[in-house]
């Protein structure tokens, strides 16, 4: 009998795992373009520009909303609670992205990584919000 739970907890975890990735995904691939066409300084550059740093975080913003929603659709159950781990998850990322930030210097302006950290809940709430609208049954 524990088969199918141990079925369902597997599914809970993909759900999670495709949503962080799609983050990945989204995020890395416009942040290569927009270094393949010099509008970001090359790779391992710091980028100190307040507009460059804002038009990172303007792509982040809505593509973590994307995470929670991917995520919560591929929930088994439970849908804005697996988005919200997501979210802690994506804390977690980004806590250590400031904590990098802050012990190597010189990676660009700390205000990019601690707003990171702080969107990262409302945006999972958001996307899992988005992904069960009109749908009582997924309703927590």
């Amino acid at each position: 009998m524990a088969l199918p739970h141990f079925g369902i907890l597997i599914r809970s975890i993909l759900a999670v795992f495709a949503g962080i990735v799609t983050v990945f995904v989204l995020s890395l691939g416009v942040d290569q373009t927009l270094h393949l066409m010099d509008v970001y300084p090359p790779w391992g550059q710091p980028m100190y520009s307040i507009g460059l740093n804002l038009l990172a975080l303007a792509y982040r913003i809505p593509f973590n909303i994307a995470g929670g929603w991917v995520t919560a659709k591929l929930a088994p159950h439970s849908p804005q609670r697996h988005a919200m781990t997501y979210g802690w998850i994506g804390v977690g990322f980004s806590v250590a992205g400031t904590a990098s930030a802050i012990s190597m210097g010189g990676l660009g302006p700390l205000w990019y990584p601690i707003l990171l950290t702080l969107s990262a809940l409302p945006c999972a709430w958001a996307g899992g919000k988005l992904a069960t609208r009109g749908h009582a049954a997924h309703r927590e």
